[in-house]
Order: structure tokens, then sequence, then C-alpha cells
């Protein structure tokens, strides 16, 4: 949008060279700066390095994928994606033995594009109880795209994840057991 001011529009030639800035001009100045503070994100003091594997990332934002070396199979593709699961779900998992009876089992089929992110997510088992634990299932294996590329892995782009789920609703991938 352009800016008109009084004084220019009054005199078509403009200020004179030496003429001092108007107020106006002082005001359209302080206020664009002012919008500016407003849309930049404040700095934070550096604070220790975090530990060797540490998640940090802002609340509310999609973890990155783990740095790991490319799976070689669609074997060790599981273990990465299940640690991948845990990543992005730590308050929901547990990593002891899973308890005698189990709460729930669903089991999910997720599908893949090429670079990690998720095409598809289909039920292949719902529990008899506890039919929550599928949606729950779900919600974490999309918290926890994108996942690894699988173009170097051979078609099709998919892998089965059996959810092993407690009474307290924590999940523990069964490709980690």
């Amino acid at each position: 949008m352009p800016f008109i001011d009084d004084d220019i529009a009054a005199d078509p030639r403009g200020p004179s060279a030496g003429s001092q800035p108007s107020r106006r001009h002082l005001l359209t100045a302080l206020a664009g700066a002012a919008a500016l503070a407003a849309c930049s994100t404040p700095r934070r003091a550096p604070g220790p390095p975090p530990a060797p594997g540490a998640v940090t990332r802002a609340p509310g934002s999609v973890p990155a994928p783990v740095n790991v070396m490319p799976a070689r199979t669609w074997d060790e593709y599981h273990v990465q994606a299940a640690r991948r699961l845990i990543q992005a779900n730590g308050s929901m998992t547990y990593m002891s033995d899973p308890p005698d009876p189990l709460l729930a089992i669903p089991v999910l089929e997720v599908e893949l594009y090429v670079d990690g992110s998720i095409a598809g997510i289909k039920v292949l088992r719902r529990p008899t109880q506890a039919l929550d634990t599928v949606q729950l299932a779900m919600d974490a294996v999309r918290r926890a795209a994108p996942f690894p590329p699988v173009g170097h892995l051979p078609k099709p782009w998919r892998y089965v994840e059996v959810f092993l789920f407690d009474d307290n609703r924590r999940f523990k991938p069964r490709s980690l057991e």
C-alpha cells in the first residue's frame, strides 16, 4: 500500500533537500520499527549443549527424524521406525517387559512415500476391548512422521507395527521386543 504524506502531496516537487523530516515521517518510521520488532523471534541465551542423541525441539513442533544410517533391509527399518515412535511419543510409551495380560494389541500397516512421510495407515487388527487404543496408535504414528526415507528399499513401501498397550494406555512397539 503506497504511503502518501500530506507534505509531499501538497508540493509535487517533494520535500526540499535541506528540510527536516515531518512528524508523520517519524511516526511512520517508528510504527514500522515496532511492527518489525513484533515479528522477530526472541533470542534465547545459549544453554549447555544437548546430550548426544537427545531430542531438542520447540513445543508443539514435529520432531525431526533420527539421524541414523539408512536401513539395509525392511527388518532394520522396522526397528528404526519403532525407535522413532518411542522418540516422538515418549510419555505415552514404556520400554520395560510387556505386562501379562496386555490391555490391547492393535496392529497397523503404515504406507510411506519415498521421503518417509505417511501415505496411509490401515488397521489390520482391532482389539476386542479398549478400542480407543487403535486411535492412540494411529495418532502416535502421525506424531512420529516423517520416518527415515525408504527410496532405497524394495517396494511396496509399507511396514506393519504391532502396538502392545498396558493398562495405563502406554504402548511399546513389538519391533523393539
